[in-house]
């Protein structure tokens, strides 16, 4: 691994170790959310609180779950770099400009390939 593979990898594992800790505090929130409305007696249909509670878990759960996908996404990406396919498109082999990979660090794909999609 060169230097520059080096400081990639290094970057890679930052943006990982945040996007954890984003997720265990979401899981977190959920679960006390999850906690909180077993222990109620709210009815979500009839409570004029219910529709906020339901709300509130649908958004947690899908920022939760885009959350978890981005950890995956960090953790190919990592893969790229260890097996030198990185910032490499996916698609066509054509070198994925900097500026995406700065901009989506676990792109796999060009912008023109993306694009297609």
């Amino acid at each position: 691994m060169n230097r520059d593979s080096s400081a990639v990898r290094e970057e890679l594992l930052r943006l990982r170790e945040q996007t954890q800790i984003q997720a265990t505090a979401l899981d977190g929130d959920l679960r006390s959310l999850f906690e909180a409305s077993r222990s109620s007696n709210a009815d979500d249909e009839h409570d004029p609180e219910g529709s906020t509670i339901a709300f509130e878990r649908a958004q947690l759960t899908a920022v939760l779950d885009a959350t978890r996908r981005r950890l995956a996404e960090l953790d190919v990406a990592l893969r790229r770099v260890d097996d030198g396919s990185y910032g490499v498109c996916e698609r066509c082999a054509r070198p994925i400009p900097a500026e995406r990979l700065v901009a989506r660090p676990s792109a796999r794909t060009c912008v023109a390939c993306a694009s297609r999609r």
